[in-house]
């Protein structure tokens, strides 16, 4: 492993932990010769060999960055953490891998996202659904905004979101 700080390729292992129920290894080094440390992880690659199936058909393969980046243009500017974002993708690739082995479809993923934004942030579940589910329309984007108003949310950053003023 190259130091990303030096170039170096002599490192030494400090401490190694298994995340994401046991699919990576997460490993903390540090550089022989400039003394920095860095993480790295270790996936298996068989398991992110997982397609998935669009609603026109065609299959793409499973891109975990992909889905990150859906969730951070959501999530802009609203109180979600990028570990919160994480932690929402690695909910969802547990309940991917768990119930799929080779090909998932898009319908799928896409819920499960929005299950659980629904549940941190209503404005980023909007956001979100909006691009998913591919309104066609502002009244199908009310509708939907309207049925998730009253619906509570986990963090305490939420409170009073969809309230009338006075």
């Amino acid at each position: 492993m190259q130091c990303p700080s030096c170039g170096h390729d002599d490192d030494k292992v400090v401490d190694s932990r298994s995340s994401e129920g046991g699919r990576v290894i997460r490993r903390r080094r540090e550089c022989l010769a400039c003394g920095r440390r860095y993480t790295t992880y270790e996936r298996l690659e068989e398991a992110l060999r997982m397609t998935v199936v669009k609603k026109d058909g065609s299959r793409v393969p499973y891109e975990r960055e992909k889905l990150i980046l859906g969730l951070q243009r959501a999530c802009y500017k609203r109180p979600v953490s990028e570990l919160r974002i994480r932690q929402i993708v690695e909910a969802t690739e547990e309940e991917v891998f768990r119930r799929y082995e080779k090909e998932v479809p898009a319908r799928f993923i896409g819920d499960l996202v929005c299950g659980h934004l629904r549940g941190v942030d209503k404005v980023a579940y909007i956001r979100f659904a909006s691009v998913y589910r591919n309104f066609q329309d502002v009244g199908e984007f009310i509708n939907e905004a309207s049925e998730v108003k009253d619906t509570p949310v986990i963090g305490p950053d939420q409170h009073g979101l969809f309230e009338k003023d006075g």
